[in-house]
């Protein structure tokens, strides 16, 4: 099955190697289930193994963005990182062109949307290139300007590009409003309308928008897919889970609407960390 997320540019990857950065050490933080995101609320990015659920976690990537990069850069500076280019987004109205719009400065992953004539542009980062696992957990920190026409997510994608083995999206939400976490049925791909089908059906939104900082956890076993807000959890899905290898993407594309994206609409997505774990023992695909 074709990918509705293809890719055409990558950094360096190595099989079993490992992300922008490494992080040592094994002792782990137990984390209360209710608030096992709770290490994550700081400014500082979060260090060392994390216990939640009966699982222990270790880092595999943990990424401060703490080399500056300007524009065109990305991989120049962060080789193990990949990215998306010269291909439309999951609405087709915005085009993969991160050398235009991503940068890295005062320790942030700056997407800088905008339109260059009436043609918006976007990008993906892959902040652990292609380097993937069955079962993550995966902790972000950012913030996003109000764009109209706009939207992030962090996305847990399959490895082999095929849709049908499901799609974890946590945040996800236009930067016009709030954000709400789902996770996509592993073998509900419908040809016809070529859509999956999501749980939970009627999520839970967060309030407040995204112009503050927020922390946004996922953490997915073999039993369920968990959605943490700065620190509460805010959903758990048994329904929807995984079997395959994923990667991590960071995704700031256009609206999936039927709406023009508006010329003059620009602002930026800021990343001021990312954290990848895995379940303790499990081998990257």
């Amino acid at each position: 099955m074709t990918s509705r997320r293809s890719f055409l540019r990558r950094g360096l990857v190595i099989a079993g190697g490992v992300g922008v950065a490494a992080v040592a050490g094994t002792a782990a933080v137990v984390i209360p289930s209710r608030l096992a995101d709770s290490s994550a609320q700081a400014d500082r990015m979060p260090t060392g193994a994390v216990e939640s659920e009966g699982t222990r976690w270790i880092p595999y990537l943990a990424e401060d963005f703490d080399q500056d990069s300007t524009a065109g850069r990305l991989l120049a500076v962060y080789p193990k990182m990949a990215e998306y280019t010269g291909i439309h987004d999951t609405s087709g109205k915005g085009l993969y062109s991160p050398d235009q719009v991503v940068s890295v400065h005062d320790s942030t992953l700056d997407f800088h949307l905008h339109s260059s004539g009436a043609q918006p542009l976007v990008a993906s980062v892959l902040p652990a290139g292609y380097r993937s696992y069955v079962h993550q957990r995966v902790s972000i920190r950012y913030r996003a300007d109000t764009v109209p026409g706009y939207k992030f997510v962090m996305i847990l994608w399959p490895l082999s590009g095929d849709w049908n083995e499901g799609e974890i999206d946590w945040p996800e939400g236009d930067l016009t409003g709030d954000v709400r976490p789902v996770s996509a049925i592993p073998g509900s791909y419908d040809p016809k309308s070529g859509k999956m089908t999501f749980l939970p059906q009627d999520p839970t939104s967060t309030s407040g928008g995204q112009t503050d900082w927020h922390t946004a956890t996922v953490e997915w076993t073999a039993d369920a897919v968990r959605f943490w807000w700065d620190g509460k959890l805010l959903e758990t899905v048994t329904g929807a889970v995984p079997t395959t290898p994923m990667r991590v993407t960071l995704q700031a594309e256009t609206s999936i609407d039927d709406k023009p994206v508006p010329t003059d609409a620009a602002g930026h997505v800021l990343v001021d960390w990312v954290v990848a774990y895995r379940q303790s023992g499990a081998a990257a695909s």
